[in-house]
């Protein structure tokens, strides 16, 4: 009669259960790998300029583009004269000296002179645009004669910070502003001598000039 044998022999279902444990294990382990990597990767479908966890801008500010200012354009007028300080419109030659006003016929341009502090020739206080009437005066020293705040002008348009200068003839010759703030047309048929100046350059010849202030145009 045959011993019993001592060895014992595992059962095939325990093998297959083990490799199938194994298995999961290192399916889970690159499950888990490939999920922390794409945690990690930025995400493709931000949108640009979105802010990231670190408070950083991954998009542009206004300004950021080259030659971009965001503040250009702010607040300007496009049909405003820059005050160049008569850099680009020199007093013309040969017109007076001392305090004065000088009007070009040619430039249509008025110029606000004083003398220069140190007593040495004579500094712009300012200079501007402005627009003639029918007839023009001639060429030559005058001075103001009146200062009238408001009236009708001689083209019938309301008028103010009128300055009339002591020109002759038979036309009445003056710087003024009118309140609806048209210009002469000096085409007209019509004799007339208003010299016509926007409203803050108009205040300005008012706070500059007084009866008696000479007034010198230049062809």
């Amino acid at each position: 009669m045959a011993r019993g044998s001592s060895e014992t022999h595992a059962s095939p279902g325990v093998f297959v259960s083990v490799l199938t444990v194994v298995a999961l294990a290192v399916v889970g382990f690159f499950a888990y790998q490939a999920s922390a990597a794409q945690d990690d990767a930025p995400s493709a479908s931000s949108p640009a300029g979105e802010q990231s966890a670190d408070g950083q801008d991954g998009g542009h500010s206004p300004g950021d583009e080259p030659g971009e200012d965001p503040d250009e354009g702010i607040g300007e007028d496009p049909d405003a004269e820059a005050d160049d300080g008569g850099e680009e419109h020199p007093l013309p030659a040969d017109s007076g000296e001392g305090k004065r006003v000088v009007y070009g016929l040619g430039d249509q341009r008025v110029w606000l002179v004083d003398p220069a502090d140190d007593g040495l020739g004579d500094e712009i206080a300012t200079t501007y645009p402005v627009h003639r009437s029918s007839v023009d005066p001639d060429p030559g020293s005058y001075l103001v004669s009146a200062r009238t705040e408001r009236i009708t002008g001689s083209d019938g348009v309301p008028i103010e910070n009128v300055i009339g200068f002591d020109a002759p003839g038979a036309v009445v010759f003056g710087f003024s502003t009118a309140t609806d703030g048209s210009t002469p047309d000096p085409e007209s048929t019509t004799p007339t001598g208003g010299i016509r100046q926007f409203a803050t350059d108009g205040e300005a010849m008012w706070e500059f000039t007084e009866v008696g202030t000479p007034v010198v145009v230049v062809p």
